[in-house]
């Protein structure tokens, strides 16, 4: 089953800023809830570019370590950028990251994934009880965690 989680919040910052700090690659060590022990394992540069590869370690249920690699296939600077898992716990795993200029001092920040889990149908059983509920606790750490930031 192909499943989307959109996730949009307002920040009292400029384009720029929030651009500068979201193309880190960096920075999602930031707003990842430490209980996932998000470890990156490769080099990274100070801008994310497409065709750049990123792999971590992450530790999403039950504590136990998951490999990832994720490609940056699309950048269109100041307006969105997309990452899509290669090797990782999903079938399928596409994340679009959306930056609207809302007025001088405000933007939203739009995160839209696109997944399907693995072992079908068994991981559509567990979907509602553990991945859901694992998504939105990261999205809301997230939204906390990029709201103190840029306070």
């Amino acid at each position: 089953m192909i499943r989307t989680l959109q996730s949009s919040q307002i920040l009292r910052t400029s384009l720029e800023r929030a651009w500068d700090f979201f193309s880190d690659p960096r920075n999602l060590a930031r707003i990842t809830p430490p209980e996932l022990d998000f470890t990156v394992l490769t080099d990274l540069p100070e801008r994310i570019h497409p065709g750049m590869m990123i792999e971590y370690r992450v530790r999403p249920l039950l504590g136990l370590p998951v490999r990832w690699l994720t490609e940056i296939t699309h950048v269109e600077p100041g307006k969105f950028f997309v990452d899509e898992q290669r090797i990782g716990p999903y079938r399928i795993w596409h994340h679009e990251h959306h930056f609207r200029q809302i007025d001088a001092a405000r933007i939203e920040v739009t995160d839209r994934i696109t997944y399907v889990l693995p072992l079908s149908p068994l991981g559509d059983l567990v979907h509602p009880f553990l991945v859901r509920p694992q998504l939105r606790k990261i999205f809301a750490y997230r939204e906390k965690a990029v709201n103190a930031l840029f306070a």
